[in-house]
């Protein structure tokens, strides 16, 4: 691995052609293969860009979505290795595209120093031999892949029939394409997909041991992390990697734990992890016996972390402290042009906005809360059709479509269909003024994520339709407001490994003291709209909740003293805000 960072999934576009700008530098990035129609029109605009013939994959084929994520997969792969393959080919003058590429690696990386050993290496003959070996020692990033387990519509054929799922032909197309690389499933589990992944053999090792189609587990606890590790296991398959990421200091859905802090999640892997492995290798051992494979090692398997990252100082501090192998910086990759598709309205909007402009909504149709723009192009848009009387979207690509309230097929709840007949039956409701008004600000805050988190990869890339909406959704975590610019590649990786700094003079709070306003302003807000029906059971969530809040305040005060590379000046302003922190949730009370 070139670098200890990776880029993850960033809605459905952002990050959908990402591989193809910075896997050739060795950075690994996530590409999400949710929306088939998005990939199928990005594989024409690649494949045309590059002079090469494109075939359209129509929907009037058998399999067609998992076919167009396999082609579009296959021509990420092969436009990958080009282009990895031309930047060995050059040679180390000045100016070169090969510089680059160890000029972005972090200094205490062992490839770098042997890089900058042949910089200053005087002898033509040894310094020719020690460029051969840098060539050698290169990788190139991985072009990993997302699938949100539960965005898993039922599809029927003509004949009405039960066919694929759509969460089942993502992985279908990943599993029959060139890649050698891994799956991220995150937003829960998923019994049809875990069985399904069984049938395809890249899964499983080869004679020498190798998995070429790796599993990674987006997980937001210990508990989650083994309990499905070990459904995989049964089932002959490995989970390559666990990689833990905030449930509010996130971007896209927030999977909010019970109050369960990072710093402690963080924690009980540190020191359970290796019974973990130890434990999910014997079951998935003996299934592996059971299907006649055999395998002698442990597959190797990696623990990381993201959401809420914002300094270098951070990052190496969870690597080191926690023992992780890598780390997940990802909002902040929207304000680099060259690495992500954000159009330049959108891009501008987030330079300007300040902490105040990124919140948790109720926007998501999926029901889930989701990291919200106040100056997105699509928020404009939905107020705009509430005023005309109009609420909701049309529904067109029906990938969250899960509501059956007023109609036998499921219909999405960010749609005009849903949003009228549930305002009808609003008003038939004998609501008082207040109540009706927050009532249909819960119904008319949905938005359509399927066009809106797909719209800004078209607008960039000079692809939009004459008459399709323009209207952008993007999903940044909160940690997005402390960088007030747009930057370059470079600029973004020398900020991660700490050789500049763009946060500037920005206060900014540790991630870990981030992450725990978030968790206390989102138990105030959830009780407040709980004082209404208060009842046995949420009394005992809510006292769960809080006492672990105040676990993680006890956890954070003995950690303090532990973080090495921060000034004491900082360390006290840390205990401070914590201690602060500790009192608001203390006089915070639901009964």
């Amino acid at each position: 691995m070139a670098h200890t960072f990776h880029i993850p999934v960033l809605g459905l576009g952002f990050s959908v052609d990402t591989p193809l700008k910075v896997a050739k530098y060795g950075i690994s990035s996530v590409a999400s293969i949710v929306d088939d129609q998005l990939i199928e029109r990005m594989r024409k605009f690649h494949l045309e860009k590059g002079g090469k013939p494109y075939q359209e994959i129509t929907n009037k084929e058998a399999d067609f979505r998992s076919k167009r994520i396999t082609a579009y997969l296959n021509m990420m792969d092969e436009f990958v290795n080009e282009q990895f393959n031309k930047l060995k080919e050059e040679d180390f003058e000045s100016g070169k595209e090969i510089n680059k590429y160890f000029d972005l690696l972090s200094e205490i990386s062992p490839l770098k120093r042997k890089y900058m050993e042949m910089l200053d290496e005087k002898d033509h003959t040894l310094k020719h031999r020690m460029q051969l070996d840098l060539k050698e020692s290169m990788q190139k990033g991985a072009i990993d892949v997302n699938i949100m387990a539960k965005v898993d519509k039922l599809n029927f054929d003509g004949n009405g029939a039960e066919i694929n799922s759509d969460a089942l032909e993502a992985l279908r197309g990943f599993a029959l394409s060139n890649l050698d690389s891994s799956v991220v499933l995150s937003a829960g589990m998923n019994q049809r997909l875990y069985a399904y992944i069984e049938n395809f053999k890249d899964f499983y090792p080869d004679v020498a041991g190798s998995i070429k189609k790796k599993i990674i587990l987006k997980v937001s606890d210990f508990r989650s992390a083994l309990i499905q590790g070990k459904m995989l296991a049964k089932k002959g398959l490995w989970i390559s990697e666990f990689r833990i990421e905030s449930g509010l200091n996130c971007g896209g859905h927030a999977f909010a734990t019970e109050g369960y802090l990072l710093g402690p999640i963080l924690e009980e892997f540190r020191q359970k992890k290796e019974s973990m492995f130890n434990e999910l290798f014997e079951i998935y051992n003996k299934a592996l016996t059971e299907k006649n494979i055999e395998t002698a090692l442990r597959p190797f398997s990696k623990i990381s972390v993201q959401g809420g990252i914002g300094t270098a100082e951070e990052d190496s501090f969870l690597l080191d402290y926690y023992q992780l192998d890598a780390t997940g910086w990802g909002s902040p990759f929207l304000l680099v042009p060259e690495a992500t598709n954000v159009d330049t309205e959108t891009l501008k909007n987030l330079v300007k906005a300040d902490k105040n402009d990124f919140y948790i909504s109720g926007s998501s149709p999926l029901g889930v809360p989701f990291n919200n723009f106040r100056l997105s192009s699509i928020e404009k848009l939905r107020l705009e059709r509430i005023e005309k009387g109009r609420p909701g979207s049309p529904c067109t690509k029906k990938y969250l479509v899960s509501n059956t309230e007023f109609t036998e097929e499921p219909i999405c709840t960010a749609s005009r269909e849903y949003q009228n007949h549930k305002i009808k039956e609003l008003k038939a409701a004998n609501l008082s003024e207040k109540e009706y008004q927050e009532e249909f600000q819960k119904v008319t805050e949905k938005v359509c994520l399927c066009e809106g988190l797909a719209t800004s990869t078209y607008i960039k890339n000079e692809i939009l339709k004459p008459k399709e909406n323009n209207a952008v959704a993007i999903c940044p975590g909160p940690n997005i407001a402390y960088f007030s610019g747009e930057f370059s590649l470079e600029e973004m990786v020398k900020h991660i490994y700490g050789k500049i700094n763009l946060l500037g003079n920005t206060n900014r709070s540790n991630l870990f003291i981030n992450e725990l306003n978030l968790y206390i302003d989102y138990l105030k807000k959830d009780m407040s709209a709980s004082l209404k029906d208060l009842n046995d059971k949420k009394v005992k969530y809510f006292t769960k909740f809080q006492q672990q809040l105040e676990n993680g305040i006890n956890y954070y005060k003995s950690l303090i003293p532990s973080i090495h590379n921060q000034t004491e000046i900082y360390k006290k302003k840390m205990m401070d805000e914590l201690l602060e922190l500790e009192s608001k949730l203390l006089k915070m009370k639901f009964v």
